[in-house]
């Protein structure tokens, strides 16, 4: 049985080990692969791993001896999966690898914008602090989270770990899915999207990319939010309109934190990147070391319960 892996830097740039899957098979493991190579590389596998690099029906028709998909990854749109079925062939994700790593990066965010240490580690090293005639060097005010209203657009396993940091910060947090939630924590609220807008200082988006969710935050929601509110979105890039949340910015009524893009790496005339009150990191919030050895032992376990005939984690 042969194992190929297309694209495995993002997983393991070098800092991790593919012992464990080597152990199971013969493997061939790329760091990249181009569309034009998939087909090649492929060919007269079993077993095919990927993480961004596209398995279209295309493709899919063309490997014969094709029959599993291990996706590094949760999302599964990289891979036409109703096809795949439809040719026996079975798909696996990697759920919950890494909540904690998410939700961590969101508060990253938001503690850039309401502490201000870049901005004061910078003065201090141009000098600013050192001809201040005081000790206390301020260049922006500090904004305490206590007592604020985080807002969270979805609740799975992320939201969740976002809410308990939010919750340990004394903040206030109402969410928002498609269906009503009870019994939930102390100073947690289910409402209406409608209704959570307008009352948040601080709005997460953790909901899945869907034809529903697609373009959710545009020119009308950003229109509910606060003066002043900040977004984080390190879920999908197309759940927010960039260019009216661009344009939102540019107006100075509020600020935004992204670790996500609607292209990624971004094209050049993406309006956020010259957009003012943002900061956008390059889609890692999810690649904390630890996550990504999360991530590594769930695919290869996959892999040894596809080979043993007992499947895991299947789409």
């Amino acid at each position: 049985m042969k194992i190929v892996v297309l694209d495995g830097f993002t997983l393991n740039p070098g800092d991790l080990s593919w012992q464990g899957l080597v152990d199971l098979a013969e493997c061939q493991i790329y760091d990249h692969t181009l569309a034009k190579e998939v087909l090649a590389r492929c060919n007269g596998a079993a077993m095919v791993l990927t993480n961004k690099t596209q398995l279209p029906a295309t493709l899919l028709s063309q490997l014969p001896d094709l029959k599993y998909i291990g996706v590094l990854a949760t999302g599964t749109n990289v891979v036409d999966v109703n096809f795949a079925k439809q040719q026996g062939i079975v798909v696996s994700n990697v759920p919950a690898y890494g909540p904690d790593a998410v939700a961590q990066m969101v508060f990253a965010h938001i503690l850039h914008f309401y502490q201000h240490v870049a901005l004061h580690d910078g003065a201090v090293k141009q000098g600013q602090w050192g001809a201040s005639r005081d000790f206390c060097f301020t260049l922006a005010p500090l904004t305490s989270l206590k007592g604020k209203t985080l807002g969270l657009v979805g609740f799975g396993d992320i939201a969740k770990q976002t809410c308990q940091i939010g919750l340990a910060f004394g903040m206030k947090v109402l969410i928002h899915t498609p269906t009503p939630k009870t019994n939930l924590p102390e100073r947690v609220t289910w409402c209406s999207l409608e209704h959570l807008l307008p009352q948040v200082d601080i709005l997460s988006l953790h909901c899945p990319l869907t034809p529903q969710t697609h373009h959710l935050i545009n020119k009308q929601t950003l229109a509910l939010l606060a003066s002043n509110t900040l977004l984080v979105n390190s879920a999908r890039g197309d759940l927010v309109n960039e260019q009216d949340l661009a344009d939102w910015l540019n107006q100075g009524r509020g600020y935004a934190g992204l670790d996500v893009l609607s292209s990624e790496p971004p094209k050049n005339d993406n309006p956020l990147l010259q957009a003012n009150n943002v900061v956008i990191t390059p889609h890692i919030a999810w690649a904390t070391k630890e996550a990504r050895q999360n991530l590594m032992d769930i695919a290869v376990n996959n892999c040894r319960q596809f080979i043993q005939g007992t499947p895991i984690n299947c789409v």
